[in-house]
């Protein structure tokens, strides 16, 4: 089959320019999702003032309080920790080649969990407070550490079998998956012994939820997320070739254990961080790589920036409308629906994988 000069070089333009404009189009989504979050709660806000008060140039001190100390933080983390998950859950599916890898199935957030628990029980973390029993963490700080060390634990157990029998996708998933029972039975076992307010410190700090964090901690996750998100996409070529085999992309020249390992280790380290600072947020690095992949394809300089922006777009939409429309005036942790929403598409994923 002949091609004409210049149509090879027109087709690819048009392959690229589709994705590109698929990546704008989520960037205007998710400012106007920004906006749109930002402005709906208790007080509406006009979008108007909204923009007037991110540009510090409006006049009305009641929305510039109720923007920058409440809403506008608890809307950023949303869509850092969005993305962060996402791009996370996108490099484990390539690098384990797996449709079922993702930071939850792995079992770091059981470890998290784990963690959370065993510092509640330790230290005494959790505690009533207010006159309708309200729980709060007596030392947030602790129990953030104890949940991250617990979930690096997770991640470098798993790296740690891979690399003594091989770093194979199907021996680190099944790692991932034995880690994932044992510290969910192990935060069973705390669970029993503890007393009622240590149960419900464990059971609220489980419970992922975007309005834990303050300017200082989405600081952190976004500096953590954004140059975790700098080094899958530079990986973006060798992620392509691991999609078309080990031997391939061997013959290619990459060193597929040594990127599979930093791959995992750097997708762990921003999960861990990410879960220990809000509770466990489940299905988003499962759910959004598949939602762009169909979208969008394979190809990973595309899908990799396409998933950190539509990780953060799905998670800042649940948040709103957890916060705002489905049990007002109670709020609803994010988390509950994000599980609501992930859990029939990870049950779609194991029905058609069976069928193939």
């Amino acid at each position: 089959m002949h091609f004409a000069d210049g149509e090879i070089p027109r087709e690819y333009t048009r392959y690229i320019g589709r994705k590109v404009l698929f990546i704008l189009a989520l960037i205007l989504a998710l400012a106007a999702g920004l906006v749109l979050a930002v402005s709906l709660g208790a007080a509406v806000i006009p979008w108007s003032e909204v923009l007037k008060s991110l540009l510090r140039v409006s006049a009305d001190q009641r929305f510039e309080i109720i923007v920058w100390n409440i809403r506008l933080p608890q809307a950023l983390t949303a869509i850092v920790a969005g993305a962060g998950l996402s791009v996370a859950g996108a490099a484990m599916q390539c690098i384990l080649r797996n449709p079922l890898g993702s930071p939850f199935t792995l079992g770091i957030s059981h470890a998290a969990a784990f963690g959370a628990a065993l510092s509640v029980m330790l230290i005494g973390a959790g505690f009533f407070a207010g006159d309708q029993g309200h729980t709060a963490i007596v030392s947030p700080v602790f129990t953030t550490l104890s949940a991250f060390v617990f979930s690096l634990a997770a991640a470098g157990v798993i790296i740690s079998v891979a690399r003594m029998r091989g770093a194979t996708p199907e021996i680190m998933v099944l790692t991932g998956v034995t880690l994932g029972a044992l510290f969910t039975a192990g935060t069973m076992f705390l669970q029993y012994f503890a007393d009622d307010q240590e149960l419900a410190a464990m059971v609220f700090w489980t419970f992922g939820d975007t309005g834990r964090a303050d300017w200082a901690n989405l600081g952190l996750l976004t500096i953590v997320c954004v140059v975790s998100s700098l080094f899958f996409v530079i990986q973006a070529w060798s992620y392509n070739a691991i999609d078309a085999g080990d031997e391939t992309a061997k013959g290619l020249g990459v060193r597929v254990e040594r990127v599979r390992m930093a791959g995992m280790l750097v997708a762990s380290l921003l999960t861990a961080i990410i879960i220990a600072f809000l509770g466990i947020i489940g299905f988003v690095g499962l759910v959004v790589p598949h939602m762009v992949r169909r979208l969008i394809g394979s190809d990973h300089r595309f899908l990799l920036p396409a998933s950190i922006l539509g990780g953060g777009l799905l998670l800042l939409v649940s948040d709103t409308v957890a916060r705002l429309f489905i049990f007002s005036p109670h709020v609803l942790p994010v988390s509950v629906l994000t599980a609501f929403l992930g859990a029939p598409v990870f049950i779609a994923l194991i029905i058609r994988g069976r069928s193939r």
